[in-house]
């Protein structure tokens, strides 16, 4: 694989292990993906068809989430698990309401930060840097945010590739610790369903590459969102988080897969 690296692919990437980011782009239609993740992806729809449109439920449910903090006001975005840059980023959900806002991207996948360096390149107020969701210290001593100020935390589809061995919620109290009040966190984590339908492929496949995957329930959920309040209608499948109309929502929201919720620090 070697010698199909691209020009802007960083040396460190390993071309031969798919890569949850750019799995997900490639459910998305991105093109900053490799043959690797795209043979993962189609193993991954042949035992979960859903996954497509589950992806695309959640980033659907990022984007209404970005355009809500901004209409609280909110002028601070920072997206940890930012993934790789695809149609309605962050910034441009957030500086269209107000072309000072700031948005740090963080990811700990090289080619994520390395598409999100050649997009910002000419975007005043937004940045990406290489960084991991476990290790609070470095994004909280960013430049770019004032965390005196309220901030609108991200962290959309990440938790669920970070296990309870790397101490996800300790690592997400740290961050909200933070935050001063009227500040948000976004966030959207696949559920424990033991009942459902390829289940056990899945996880098996994931197992196979970089970034293997753990569900959580409803509960432990719930618990990352520990000393805040949540916003209506609290923590629900994404789809029906404050839909743009009630016919997105569907008849049955439970295919998409993934919570969310949204939740103000007093």
């Amino acid at each position: 694989m070697t010698g199909d690296r691209p020009s802007w692919a960083p040396e460190s990437i390993d071309l031969d292990r798919p890569n949850a980011a750019r799995i997900y782009d490639y459910l998305l239609g991105g093109a900053a993906n490799f043959e690797q993740d795209r043979v993962f992806a189609a193993k991954l729809l042949e035992v979960m068809p859903l996954a497509r449109s589950a992806a695309r439920l959640n980033r659907a449910f990022l984007r209404r989430a970005v355009r809500f903090c901004a209409e609280q006001g909110i002028r601070q975005f920072v997206d940890i698990g930012s993934g790789i840059p695809t149609a309605g980023n962050v910034h441009e959900i957030a500086q269209a309401a107000d072309p000072g806002a700031r948005v740090l991207y963080v990811d700990n996948e090289p080619v994520a930060v390395t598409h999100s360096d050649l997009l910002l390149k000419d975007t005043p107020g937004a940045e990406a840097m290489l960084g991991d969701l476990t290790d609070p210290g470095p994004v909280l001593a960013s430049p770019l945010i004032d965390y005196s100020r309220p901030v609108a935390l991200l962290m959309v589809a990440v938790l669920h590739f970070i296990p309870d061995s790397a101490e996800p919620h300790d690592a997400v109290a740290r961050y909200v610790s933070a935050l001063s009040p009227g500040s948000f966190l976004v966030l959207s984590h696949g559920v424990e369903n033991p009942s459902l339908e390829g289940r056990a492929e899945v996880d098996r496949l994931y197992q196979e590459s970089s970034t293997p995957g753990v569900r959580r329930t409803p509960d432990d959920i719930t618990r990352f969102f520990h000393g805040l309040e949540f916003v209506e209608p609290g923590l629900v499948w994404t789809p029906e988080w404050r839909p743009d109309s009630p016919e997105d929502v569907g008849e049955h929201p439970e295919a998409s897969l993934v919570f969310a919720g949204v939740a103000r620090k007093p």
